[in-house]
């Protein structure tokens, strides 16, 4: 719909005041109608967004200007006839004025379009609409295409608007996906932006600087002022309103490499327990992304997608081992955790997709190092046998083994290039399990590092890298990237496709499954 289709359809759920301002009556015949002429009604500040798209569900998300109650419009055509309304929460200060509403009882494997406005408590006015649409999973076979990255406006590199903003997100908007999977690090809490930065060929890059981007994030008010931030973009706000989000969270969401229990040594913090950080920081992210809630609070999930895909969203935040040699032969459940362990077992013996994405937000094979003697993620670099988190994956990936669980596919951002990984049982120091690809891609706006080096423990072969000259080579430069992955419902292949901003395929390969 274009504007104007869209503000006469507001203006005509808005009664008597839209018949005065059409003509039908004075304009200052009710308070109503005055306030309209004032333009005083409720507006929506930063877009839609919709998220944990299924074949029957999805989420809707959006933020008021001020206390109001979120309605949505639902219809399978795009000029909305035959439309049905659902009311969503009322907006308020204790969410930062944001809210879902959750759709139910959607068509599968369809175009869903919908819009949002929003409902003055006072004068019962409302705002005019925001239309988005999302394509729900289909039930039985259907062609399924999606994109993944992470890591936006990190290391000092935010909102350019001489370079466009975020400008990756009309790249991965062009493919037309049925989802984006964020792998973390949508936000960086942790991370203060300058107005000007001096770029090592004496150009000039220049931020969008807000309050909250000025210094770390500490209150649970700075947290949120990070994902405002982001949508400050219009690139990303667009790409929001035609494609749904399931998002995970890695650690700059709250501070630098975190783990439970830490207690920081760091001056520009004032609130040195990190457990209260990321509470703060888990809230926020829950208000601003469109994840479904669960009284539980958890993040990780599965989200069903026919019979061809299933996508296990894990969290290896939550319950991570401190960040130490990581060498321990004998540790358990230091990344998982026991409960999301047990949960993950479960559900990829359940599974009966074709395909099972496992959404990580660390790295499988390689080495993430915290300073010069502790470990962030996976590996530790002694390429033997399990050790510290190793043993965790490893004995997640024997129970795949022993229980036919098959063609598991990792796809994981965090390090800041793109590569490609092939997993060999053949050749790792550590062989009780099934052949396996790693596929990692970011970031998506920030500082480009690597290629970090790969450990044996599970016998990766690097097939694929392509990382910048330098250490935080600057967005300027280029070596930002996505992932791509399309599933044939015909030959129920795979096909991941590495991207770079501008959606040039650097590499590609085509699994097929096993059975």
């Amino acid at each position: 719909m274009d504007r104007r289709s869209m503000l006469r359809g507001g203006l005509a759920t808005t009664g008597g005041a839209a018949f005065a301002l059409l003509g039908g009556g004075s304009a200052s015949a009710t308070p109503r109608a005055a306030a309209l002429l004032r333009g005083d009604r409720p507006r929506l500040t930063h877009g839609v967004q919709s998220g944990d798209v299924t074949a029957r569900e999805g989420v809707v998300w959006v933020r008021s200007d001020r206390p109001a109650r979120m309605l949505v419009e639902v219809s399978r055509r795009p000029d909305f006839r035959h439309a049905r309304t659902v009311q969503g929460p009322v907006l308020t200060p204790e969410t930062d004025l944001t809210g879902k509403t959750l759709l139910r009882g959607l068509p599968d494997g369809e175009e869903v379009y919908y819009r949002v406005r929003l409902s003055d408590l006072d004068r019962r006015l409302t705002s005019e609409p925001v239309a988005g649409r999302f394509r729900t999973a289909p039930r039985g076979r259907g062609d399924i295409r999606f994109v993944w990255s992470g890591d936006l406006a990190g290391q000092g590199w935010g909102i350019n608007p001489d370079l466009g903003g975020y400008r990756i997100f009309k790249a991965m908007g062009a493919v037309d996906p049925d989802f984006f999977l964020c792998s973390g690090d949508f936000v960086y809490s942790d991370g203060p932006l300058t107005e000007t930065v001096t770029l090592p060929d004496g150009r000039t890059w220049r931020n969008i600087v807000t309050p909250e981007k000025s210094a770390v994030a500490q209150t649970l008010a700075e947290y949120r002022g990070q994902f405002r931030y982001n949508l400050l973009d219009a690139n990303l706000r667009a790409f929001n309103a035609r494609v749904p989000m399931i998002y995970q969270w890695d650690d700059h969401e709250t501070v630098n490499n975190w783990y439970p229990g830490e207690i920081l040594d760091l001056p520009q913090y004032t609130e040195k327990r990190v457990d209260v950080l990321a509470a703060r920081a888990r809230r926020a992210a829950f208000e601003y992304t469109p994840m479904r809630s669960s009284r539980s609070g958890r993040i990780y999930r599965k989200i069903s997608y026919g019979p061809l895909l299933d996508v296990f969203v894990l969290d290896m935040r939550t319950y991570k081992s401190p960040n130490d040699a990581n060498n321990s032969p004998t540790q358990e459940n230091a990344l998982l955790g026991a409960e999301q362990s047990a949960w993950l077992k479960r559900e990829l013996r359940r599974s009966n997709a074709t395909w099972k994405v496992m959404a990580a937000d660390l790295p499988i094979g390689l080495i993430v190092p915290d300073g010069s003697a502790a470990q962030e993620g996976v590996a530790q670099g002694d390429n033997g046998a399990p050790l510290g988190r190793e043993r965790e994956i490893a004995d997640l990936l024997s129970y795949a083994r022993r229980h036919r669980v098959r063609n598991m596919v990792w796809l994981t951002a965090d390090v800041h290039y793109t590569a490609a990984h092939f997993y060999d049982p053949s050749k790792a120091g550590f062989g009780d399990f099934d052949p396996f690809w790693e596929f990692v891609s970011g970031p998506l706006n920030a500082g480009a590092f690597g290629p970090n080096k790969l450990e044996g423990t599970f016998g990766p072969e690097l097939k694929f890298a392509q990382a910048p000259p330098q250490a935080n080579t600057s967005p300027a430069g280029g070596y930002q990237f996505f992932g791509d992955v399309e599933i044939d419902a015909h030959a129920e292949t795979l096909t991941v496709h590495l991207r770079d901003v501008d959606g040039k395929s650097l590499y590609s390969q085509t699994l097929t499954p096993r059975r």
